[in-house]
């Protein structure tokens, strides 16, 4: 049988059969995709061939993974030499963000930004909680949005808690894939409930101690976005999704994984644009005379944050830079 793996809770994958129902799998112990070290090698959004079940619809494996277009990937906290897929065959993501409570780091944002790029899936930046803002932090936001539009990023100020600004939203999520990523406590919970009333996903205050948030996600689930049944009778049958949301636990840090140095730079849309005017083909943008960037930087062209970031992921030869709370 094929489906869809919409569940990973890490040790039990849940999968949307092509047929209807939902079945529960596991993975043999020597599953392992070819070529990717990974701590999840079946990720959310997965296509997978699956055993039959057992009698009662449990004690099923999957043992085939189709090719995917794309993926989300970040370097293992704990194992440094590994990956963990995010979500795989993503139309799109969004990246929530907040000012305040937690702040969210322009590195981590460049960092995940630079993620996608790689792997060729489209970016909206979220930022939340506008209601909580005071003038100075609503200032701040805008010119944290008018950088990211500046560079090519389309950013939605919202607040998940009274539903400011998701009207213009909701048109990008029907038909599409959409990945949810961001810090712990930045409401990406919240947002999934205002969207999918029915999803009931458990929120937590923020953390008064740390402004940081606690996680209330704690495994990868797609979510069905505006969907109707396929049948009028109690089966088992799933309802067919409009679209769907891929709530992810909420992350602290992005260490990238699997990224080549000279790449780097393609990653970042404005320093790539610029590099095409460098003296030399191999600049690494840091010190070589006529380089184009380092003068863009010091003309304002390209925003020191988001220069430093792209030095902060230069540097990440240093295994244990990741592991900091970016």
């Amino acid at each position: 049988m094929k489906g869809l793996v919409i569940k990973n809770t890490g040790s039990w994958y849940t999968v949307l059969t092509d047929d209807g129902p939902i079945v529960d799998c596991k993975i043999k112990g020597n599953f392992r995709l070819r070529g990717i070290r990974s701590t999840n090698p079946v990720a959310v959004g997965d296509r997978v061939t699956i055993t039959s079940p057992s009698p009662g619809g449990t004690g099923a494996f999957i043992t085939e993974i189709e090719d995917r277009r794309n993926y989300i990937i970040r370097k293992s906290i704990n194992l440094s030499k590994q990956s963990h897929i995010l979500a795989a065959n993503v139309d799109q993501a969004i990246l929530v963000v907040t000012v305040t409570k937690p702040e969210t780091s322009t590195t981590f944002i460049d960092r995940f930004l630079a993620s996608a790029e790689a792997y060729r899936v489209p970016v909206f930046l979220v930022f939340n909680k506008t209601d909580l803002l005071s003038p100075d932090e609503l200032h701040y936001q805008q010119m944290m949005i008018q950088l990211y539009e500046t560079v090519g990023y389309t950013c939605f100020p919202i607040s998940a808690i009274n539903g400011e600004g998701l009207e213009a939203l909701r048109p990008l999520l029907d038909g599409k894939i959409t990945l949810l990523s961001g810090n712990s406590g930045v409401g990406k919970s919240t947002l999934i409930n205002r969207i999918v009333p029915q999803a009931h996903l458990r929120t937590a205050e923020i953390s008064d101690a740390h402004n940081t948030g606690m996680h209330t996600t704690t495994f990868s689930e797609m979510i069905p976005i505006q969907h109707s049944p396929l049948t009028n009778d109690h089966s088992d049958a799933q309802p067919m999704a409009n679209g769907w949301l891929i709530d992810t636990p909420g992350i602290k840090g992005f260490g990238t994984f699997d990224m080549e140095r000279e790449e780097l730079t393609s990653y970042f849309k404005e320093i790539f644009q610029f590099s095409q005017q460098c003296k030399f083909s191999d600049c690494t943008h840091t010190h070589e005379p006529g380089c184009a960037v380092l003068k863009a930087v010091e003309d304002h062209y390209i925003a020191q944050s988001r220069y430093q970031s792209y030095l902060s992921m230069l540097d990440d030869k240093d295994e244990n830079r990741y592991r900091e709370a970016y």
